[in-house]
């Protein structure tokens, strides 16, 4: 291991570290938002109701995340439409090609998690809420949300590790996020393994802070014990 090198280099890959870690968070955040109403309508008893969401989710799981961004970052570029409309500055923009093919993606995963985590509670707390008077949007607000969270928090962050790995895709689109700027430093000092490795310990670390930021987040909404009933 070639240190004073790796030192040399270090603040570029804490710079692209961070790229990562920005485009983690904004598409976990902002796929959780597109996720709440996709899960619901899954969860719901009327087949049409489940039908569009269900396309949806079949779909973004069903093709792999570098053929969407691929077809976002390159394939709306085709139609004049897109070039001629006012999110051309945004769609043109490799950095929010990323967070909008990544947000979409997550968004599938993180609503069947939301799916299996309200079919998961048990029907006579529903019930319960049902019998004092509660309306069906009151219980959602009130039960089936705050009880869905909980059962459903340890799989999320599962995801949100998922897609912080998944976002050294990125740099196929120029963006140079940690994996994208790792690649840029090799093609000028050719340590190919040292800097990966050092690359990979980054990740290392920034999973093992998000692993134990969820671990005491768990704690704080005592998810064993919601389980465990």
């Amino acid at each position: 291991m070639e240190w004073e090198i790796i030192l040399k280099w270090m603040p570029k890959l804490i710079q692209g570290a961070t790229l990562t870690l920005e485009l983690t968070a904004i598409s976990v955040l902002a796929g959780l938002i597109v996720a709440i109403p996709l899960g619901i309508a899954r969860s719901s008893r009327l087949w049409y109701v489940r039908a569009l969401p269900y396309a949806y989710i079949f779909f973004f799981r069903g093709t792999p995340l570098l053929i969407q961004l691929f077809l976002v970052y390159y394939g709306l570029a085709q139609f004049d439409m897109v070039r001629e409309s006012v999110l051309w500055p945004y769609l043109r923009s490799p950095f929010w090609c990323a967070i909008i093919t990544m947000t979409l993606h997550t968004a599938a995963y993180i609503a069947e998690i939301l799916r299996g985590a309200i079919q998961a509670i048990p029907p006579g707390e529903i019930e319960a809420a049902r019998a004092l008077g509660m309306s069906r949007f009151k219980t959602l607000v009130h039960i089936v949300m705050p009880r869905a969270t909980r059962i459903g928090l340890p799989a999320y962050s599962n995801e949100v590790i998922l897609m912080l790995k998944a976002s050294s895709l990125a740099s196929t689109v120029t963006l140079l996020e940690l994996t994208g700027m790792t690649r840029t430093i090799i093609a000028r000092n050719y340590l190919t393994v040292d800097m990966f490795l050092t690359a990979g310990m980054i990740y290392l670390v920034m999973s093992f802070v998000l692993i134990q930021g969820f671990k005491l987040l768990e704690r704080w909404l005592r998810v064993d014990a919601c389980q465990g009933r």
